[in-house]
Formats: C-alpha cells, structure tokens, sequence
C-alpha cells in the first residue's frame, strides 16, 4: 500500500479514483483549498527539477498554445462567417461552398499522421514555428485569389491545413509532458477554451472586418500578422520539455519504437480506438453547424421577416455575430462544466470522463432539433436552443484529449494524436459540411426557388446531425467499459514496469531474491 501511495503523482490524472476502495468514502468537502495549493507547489518543484523548466515558465509556454489555438480555430471560422459573400462572388452552389472547409480538412488530416510521427522523435518547438509561418504565409495569398479563380481558392485552402496539422498533433503533448494530474486536466481545459472561443471570434472577426471594409477578402488577412506573433512569442520564450520525464520521474529519455509498432499499439487500445469514434461523431456535428450555422440562421431571417438576401457590397451579419457570440460563451461554460462535474464525479466512479462524454452527447441531440424545428417560427426559441445544445457538445472537448494523454504512452502521444484526428476528420468535419450542402441541393432540385425551400432544404439536411450525436454518445459508453485497464496499463510504463515493445507487453519484469521473474499484468493489477 505504502508503495502504491508513494507512486501517486505519477499516474496521469484518475488515480484518485483507484484509491476510493481503499480508502474508504471520500470527504464530502474534498480538500482544502491550502492543501490543494501546497500539492500545486509541490508538483511545481519536482516538474522544475525533471524538466528544467519553472512552473510560472511552464503556465508562460501553455498561454502561448493557447493563443495559437486561438488563432488556429479563429483562421478556420472566418471563411464561415463570410461563407454567404464567398458563394456570391464565386457564383458557387451550396456544395461547393461546403468544398472550401472539406478541402482545407483534408489535407489538414492526411498531413497529421507525418506531423505526428516527426513531433514524438524530433524538436516540437521547431515543427511548429515552421508550421505556423507556412499557415499564416498561404492564409494571405488566399485573400488575393480573383474571382475567375475558385479552384485556386479551394487549393490555397487546402494548403493552410498543412501549417495546422503541425500544430494540433503536437501541442497537447507538450501540455502533458509540462503538468501532472489535476493540474494537467485545468491546462488542456484552459488549452481547449481556444477552441470554442476561436470558432466565435472567426465568425466575429469574419463578419465585422467585412462590414467595416467592405470586402470579405480582408477578414482572412487578420490573422496572418497575428501568427508572426505566435512564431517569435515560441522562438524567444517557449521551451522544449523532455518527454514523460515526469511520469517516468526520470530526465533520461525514453526509448521511441517504430511507427508500425506504434500505430499497432494504438489499435489494441479499446479506450484510444472508442474515444476517437466518439470525437469523430463531435467534429461530424461542429463541422456542419459551424460552416452551415449562420448561413441557415440569414435564411430563417428572410423567412420569418420577409427580408431581401444579399446581393453584394455590404451584408447584414448580425446573425454571424450572435452565433459567434454564443459560441465562445456556451464553448467556455461547456469546457468548465464539463471538467468541473468530471473532478467531481471521478471521486466516486473512474469512469467519469467517458461517463460525462456520452450524457453531453446524447442530450444535446433533442435541443439541436428543437433549434431546427422553431426556426421558421422564433429566431429567439432558436437561439436559445443553439445555446443549450452547444454547451452540452461543449462538455467533452478536453475530457476526451485527457482520455488520449492518460491512456497513451507518452512515446506515442503525438502519433495517437494524428491518428484521431485523421479519423475525427475524415469520417468527421471533412465530409460533414459538404454532405449537408449536397442534401440541401438535392431537395431544391426540381423545385421553384424562394427563400422556404433554401430554408427547408437546409434544415431537413441538418438533421441528421442530432442523430450522429446520438450514435457519439454510444461510443463514449462503450469507452467506459475498458478506460480503467487501459489507463493502468498506460501508468505501468511511465513507472517503468511495462516494456513499450507489445510483443512483450503482457508481461513484466519483477525482481525476486536478485533474479528476474516474469508474471502476467493481470497479476499485479489484481
């Protein structure tokens, strides 16, 4: 017992969970906040000491993820907030305005996998700067691209997902190779706040340069000049850490397999292989409100109020900045909430976070097709159902990358990343904004154009997002039947009691009277 104890700090995350048995009930009133505080200073003097790295330094080099996430999230969603202007001056049809997301997730998921192979075996820091500089470069010669010149705006697009894909693959695990625990679970919530809250300022930040200028081709030179901020703040003041030297409690490196062994690995991961399912079935859903959200909110618009569409020049795009708004206010309270009831419910059951995965999933599903439902009748009953089911898609949005960092070891952190989001996004936001924009198509075809049947024809196509979120949460509980063991295992490496190499993984080595014994994991589980 003693020596499982003195072992805690270096279990990523639930081990407090394993201990409830042991330990009998837990305190209704938790830990102190002194307590809490003194364990926080703790961590911070032993992560200085593996990593080389001060804990307010470490804080430093997560705000700076942060704020490229922020940036990564805000580029992404501003070609959605002026998504109507961009079909004007194109001449496009609903599919191909779907297109220009597809093709920039695309390319931004089959350039993961080589991102994240290279971010587990070389410098992070350097991938990233690299990343980040082509990004902001091709994000600017996008916004001069003609109107004669579709193809070259989809291609210009599709290259921004390369910058992107270094970036998202690798940053999370620099995260886990910084902090322990709790205080790991409070920076990826603090990480993936950028997330929501980035979606909102593109459609924000999209809508009101294009009024204020009044050219939509100036809302994707924002963030550009941004990004040459991002490339220094790493270059002068982030810093590399070690990998799993915290977990490992050891600075010596780990020793890296290959990426067949790796990618072997993660495919009889059970946890790993059902998140992914379950993210995927998140980012189907996002993708498609987010790109088609505002659009199908201008067409209620005109519905409800008999108002003229767009027709060049300068739009009316209070619905752009109202969604936004709601999205980076229901994305932060979704994100808190979220690991908030986690911390809470962990203390009783182990499996909260796949838990809180699957009850978010599952009851957005109703108020997503309330939102659809009302909007030929009230914007405001709309509104609020956006609300309602966007905080409760919000609730897992870190939970699911802490799932990934405590049930991968850390010498595969990066290519695990990759892989989910190849799969998040090819079965995900790659194809869910074109499929909806082709359904709408097809529904119109044959049919006397008029502002009801582009509305109809959107609101029957979105849908089906409320029935993918239902199959997500199933997922989610399917993860919770299987997140125990595959956390166990996980935190046996880190100490240095399971060997990475699978052929040899259903055994470890144990000392006995100065010789080597092998015995089965299952043993020293039970």
């Amino acid at each position: 017992m003693t020596s499982r104890r003195s072992q805690g700090d270096a279990a990523p995350f639930l081990t407090q969970a394993d201990n409830t048995e042991e330990e009998g009930a837990p305190d209704p009133g938790g830990h102190s906040s002194d307590e809490e505080e003194e364990e926080g200073k703790d961590h911070g003097k032993e992560a200085h000491l593996l990593t080389g790295i001060s804990y307010r330094h470490s804080v430093t080099i997560v705000i700076i993820l942060f704020y490229i996430n922020l940036l990564n999230y805000m580029d992404r969603f501003t070609v959605a907030g002026v998504l109507s202007d961009i079909k004007e001056d194109y001449h496009i049809s609903d599919s191909n305005s779907g297109l220009v997301q597809t093709v920039f997730i695309c390319s931004y998921m089959f350039l993961a996998p080589v991102f994240g192979y290279l971010g587990d075996r070389y410098n992070r820091k350097l991938i990233m700067c690299i990343g980040i500089s082509f990004w902001s470069l091709v994000t600017l010669l996008s916004s001069f691209v003609s109107k004669q010149y579709f193809w070259l705006f989809l291609l210009t697009r599709g290259l921004v997902g390369v910058g992107e894909a270094s970036y998202s693959t690798i940053a999370p695990t620099i995260i886990a190779d910084l902090f322990l625990a709790d205080q790991r679970s409070r920076m990826l919530s603090f990480f993936y706040f950028a997330t929501p809250v980035g979606c909102g300022l593109g459609y924000i930040a999209g809508s009101k340069v294009t009024s204020t200028a009044g050219d939509w081709h100036w809302a994707l030179r924002v963030t550009p000049g941004l990004g040459l901020v991002a490339v220094l703040l790493l270059i002068f003041v982030a810093k590399e850490p070690p990998r799993g030297a915290l977990e490992r409690k050891s600075d010596r490196p780990l020793t890296n397999t290959s990426w067949f062994s790796d990618v072997k690995a993660l495919l009889k991961n059970p946890s790993f292989i059902l998140s992914t399912f379950g993210f995927t079935t998140v980012a189907f859903v996002t993708g498609a409100l987010a790109l088609w959200g505002p659009t199908y909110l201008m067409r209620s618009r005109r519905v409800i109020y008999k108002t003229e569409p767009c027709q060049g020049g300068i739009c009316n795009y209070d619905d752009s900045m109202i969604f936004g708004g709601i999205t980076c206010v229901t994305g932060v309270l979704g994100v808190l909430t979220g690991v908030e009831i986690s911390k809470r419910y962990r203390k009783t059951n182990p499996r909260a976070d796949p838990l809180v995965c699957a009850v978010g999933m599952i009851s957005s599903a109703p108020f997503l097709y309330l939102s659809l439902a009302f909007a030929d009748t009230s914007l405001v009953a709309t509104y609020a159902f956006i609300f309602i089911g966007e905080t409760l898609l919000s609730l897992n949005w870190a939970l699911v990358a802490d799932i990934l960092l405590y049930v991968v070891i850390p010498t595969r952190r990066s290519t695990a990343e990759a892989l989910q989001i190849v799969v998040s996004h090819l079965l995900g936001d790659a194809g869910s904004p074109y499929l909806i924009g082709v359904i709408s198509d097809q529904i119109q075809k044959g049919k006397a154009p008029s502002f009801l049947i582009q509305m109809r024809s959107l609101e029957y196509a979105l849908m089906i997002c409320a029935f993918v979120g239902v199959i997500g949460g199933g997922f989610f509980l399917a993860t919770a039947l299987f997140i125990e063991k595959d956390r166990k295992r996980a935190e046996l490496f880190s100490q240095g009691l399971l060997p990475a190499d699978e052929t040899d993984a259903e055994r470890i080595v144990v000392p006995k009277r100065g010789r080597s014994t092998k015995v089965p994991v299952s043993s020293v589980l039970i």
